[in-house]
């Protein structure tokens, strides 16, 4: 069975007055075939919403916590 590539990703975040450039590490993974490369912007929301816990508080909850 031949190995093959089935997906890679990266993230990346560039700074004012940077530009992209794409790794030979990556470019050297491509070869002969079909490929979709797709660039699309992250969430600004990020990976964990700090204010899950907030959110997850009921009113009867009010004053369970007074003591810390």
């Amino acid at each position: 069975m031949k190995n093959q590539l089935l997906q890679l990703a990266f993230e990346i975040e560039l700074q004012d007055g940077e530009k992209l450039t794409i790794p030979s590490s990556i470019t050297e993974e491509i070869g002969k075939g079909k490929w979709l490369i797709t660039i699309q912007p992250k969430s600004q929301t990020g990976d964990h919403a700090h204010d899950a816990f907030l959110k997850s508080y009921s009113p009867e909850d009010e004053g369970l916590y007074d003591d810390y």
